[in-house]
């Protein structure tokens, strides 16, 4: 008898840790790898997209300053050029590479501040100006006042920029702070969307708690100004375990599709043919895009023609992985 009971209590004990453990890991923005790899996975439903191939390494990122991916943009105005950035740990710094993952320069953006920089994007107005937009919207505390997005002019990149380095570095242009509101907003938020012709800014928000949810800033928005106040458009939800885990995104350049990522799996929504608007893309069912083993997963885009996805991870020299459409 006393032996039955003390094999209850030690299952007492143990399944209240792992309680303990998964609320805890819930209620932070960066959970353990060990929460991550038992936790999240695809769900029942899930359906693999057929619209592209397996994916490939095709390169490494080798800028030694790079070792927390965090968001990735093709470039709009560059021929192989992608442009990625640290998270919280580095200061206002972007990088430039090519498919390969060499190394074409490092820039300090003047003016703005690496708070919780979790996504870029990119917008090419209708002179032929790009712009890259840096998303300032990490919130692991769930206690920021307010967000902002670093608009700043795409660098021309020149051939003796590849030797910048964050300690020998040059400057952007400056930048134009778009302040973000999100009324009774509660989660962290990783993903920075913006339409290729409108200039329509999306932001996710990221939950393990649960679903994650459709922010919408129509442009023209407010520079160096007061603050813009997003719209909810809804609820979103990948097929997978959770289900509000977002972690990067982009939109097609010729804006009928979308690509989001959580820490394992990318997911892509085809805009319908007789859609009316751009936002009845969030009603689709988003199919599983395979984009290879990647420790975390926060970073992932259209290529420039919109050919090919392309992601990487967090870490050292991380990994280019391409997923190509058939």
């Amino acid at each position: 008898m006393l032996s039955k009971n003390l094999i209850k209590f030690c299952l007492f004990v143990t399944l209240t840790c792992l309680l303990s453990l998964f609320t805890l890991n819930c209620s932070s923005g960066f959970p353990h790898d060990a929460f991550r790899s038992n936790v999240n996975g695809l769900s029942g439903d899930a359906e693999k997209s057929k619209d592209y191939g397996e994916p490939k390494v095709v390169g490494h990122i080798q800028d030694k300053d790079v070792d927390e991916a965090s968001g990735i943009v093709a470039s709009r105005c560059t021929q192989d050029v992608y442009w990625t950035h640290n998270d919280s740990g580095d200061e206002a710094f972007i990088y430039a590479f090519n498919l390969k993952g060499e190394k074409l320069g490092t820039w300090r953006v003047p003016g703005a501040k690496n708070e919780d920089w979790e996504d870029i994007a990119t917008f090419k107005d209708k002179s032929g100006k790009c712009f890259l937009l840096l998303a300032d919207i990490g919130d692991n505390k769930h206690d920021r006042k307010g967000m902002v997005v670093y608009k700043v002019p795409e660098p021309v990149i020149g051939p003796g920029d590849k030797d910048a380095t964050r300690k020998d570095m040059i400057f952007t242009e400056h930048e134009q702070p778009i302040s973000i509101k999100i009324p009774d907003f509660k989660d962290d938020a990783e993903t920075l969307m913006v339409h290729p012709e409108t200039g329509d800014m999306y932001i996710l928000a990221k939950s393990y708690k649960r679903s994650s949810a459709i922010y919408k800033l129509a442009a023209p928005y407010q520079t160096d100004g007061p603050e813009n106040t997003m719209q909810l458009i809804g609820p979103f939800s990948v097929p997978s375990v959770p289900d509000g885990v977002i972690t990067g995104g982009d939109i097609s350049p010729d804006g009928k599709r979308v690509i989001v990522c959580d820490y394992f799996s990318g997911y892509e929504l085809v805009l319908p043919s007789d859609a009316k608007n751009f936002d009845d893309i969030w009603k689709v069912k988003p199919l599983v895009v395979d984009l290879g083993p990647r420790k975390t997963g926060e970073a992932v885009a259209y290529s420039a023609d919109g050919k090919f996805i392309v992601a990487t991870t967090e870490g050292k020299t991380p990994p280019v992985i391409v997923a190509e459409r058939k």
